[in-house]
């Protein structure tokens, strides 16, 4: 007896509780999203019961809801950098190089560390075929207000290792330098870094643990976070030789531009919608770069969710009063509301 494959939807379900803070959450993301589901034609439209078209359009949303991984000039910066450290690195005994990456919010950057990562790995795996106990990357976020041993948890996590309430730091530290060796990590990606302060005990105490971790794990550390080059990381001497040793690519919002054109061109052709306009999208650029500041995402945000209400309101179409009418995010509101003021005068 042979079973269906499964629907976009159930996959969502099986992604439910799997972040790329955990190893499996992590492969799954390396493995890439499931292919998008097929756009029926009017008169298979037709023939489908009320049951089979509402798991026919849940199939569509589910699509609209996942972020699109769009390879921009940075995205393409930050992993021939990354690649580039990696190498250099690879026979340093010491004192090895690390990338920060330093922007607004909205500006790609966990996207751009994220698939660094995912090339990373795709490399190891090409490289050793049929080896499943390699972790070529290991990947955290920073909790806010952490401390040392949160932060060394959080690694612990990722690998799958029980963090009891009676284990001290060295045992976490030494069991996670222990499986990261054997396991060949060769890049760590350490997401949120915003949310160490160095003129704060328990920050510091973070910033030394890391520091640890870079030394006895046999990596390269990339660490990204919020305007980090004024941030309170690089305060002081320990932010002093974090300045020293880290290679600093900075993110920014879109200009108005051939490449800008080019992202809203590459959402477009994403979309699974049965009475959209081909190239409808494209005339608005300008409008939407005025709407979202430039902002990658907040520009997926609205071409996502606009798309995601052509659906759920059967219009089936992305218009500009759609898009109007959909909320973003208060920094992409406040940046449009000059644009607004000025057209009407």
């Amino acid at each position: 007896m042979t079973t269906a494959p499964p629907t976009a939807l159930q996959e969502a379900d099986a992604e439910a509780n799997q972040q790329l803070t955990n190893l499996d959450g992590w492969r799954r993301f390396v493995g890439g999203s499931p292919k998008p589901p097929p756009l029926f034609s009017p008169s298979r439209l037709r023939r489908l019961s009320a049951s089979e078209r509402t798991l026919y359009d849940e199939d569509r949303l589910d699509h609209h809801a996942r972020m699109l991984v769009v390879s921009t000039s940075f995205v393409e910066k930050t992993v021939v950098c990354g690649r580039r450290l990696v190498l250099l690195n690879r026979h340093a005994i010491s004192a090895r190089r690390g990338l920060l990456i330093s922007g607004l919010p909205g500006t790609g950057k966990t996207s751009a560390i994220t698939q660094l990562g995912r090339s990373h790995e795709l490399l190891d795996r090409a490289r050793h075929p049929n080896v499943p106990d390699r972790i070529p990357v290991l990947y955290i976020t920073v909790p806010p207000a952490a401390t040392a041993r949160m932060v060394a948890a959080e690694f612990a996590r990722f690998l799958g290792l029980p963090v009891r309430p009676r284990s001290n730091m060295t045992d976490i530290i030494e069991a996670v330098v222990g499986v990261c060796t054997d396991t060949r990590v060769g890049l760590v990606l350490v997401d949120e870094i915003h949310n160490i302060s160095q003129v704060t005990r328990s920050g510091a105490e973070v910033s030394d643990t890391l520091k640890y971790f870079s030394e006895r794990i046999p990596a390269t550390f990339v660490y990204a976070g919020i305007d980090v080059e004024n941030s309170e990381l690089l305060a002081g001497v320990r932010g002093a030789q974090i300045a020293g040793r880290f290679t600093l690519v900075r993110t920014r919002p879109f200009p108005y531009g051939d490449e800008w054109k080019a992202l809203v061109a590459t959402m477009e052709q994403t979309l699974l919608l049965h009475d959209h306009p081909p190239g409808s999208l494209i005339k608005l650029d300008r409008y939407l770069h005025n709407r979202t500041d430039g902002m990658i995402g907040s520009l997926s945000l609205a071409i996502r969710g606009a798309a995601i209400d052509a659906i759920l309101t059967g219009t089936e179409r992305v218009t500009k009063n759609g898009l109007d009418a959909l909320p973003l995010d208060h920094a992409a509101e406040s940046a449009a509301r000059p644009s607004k003021k000025a057209a009407r005068r």
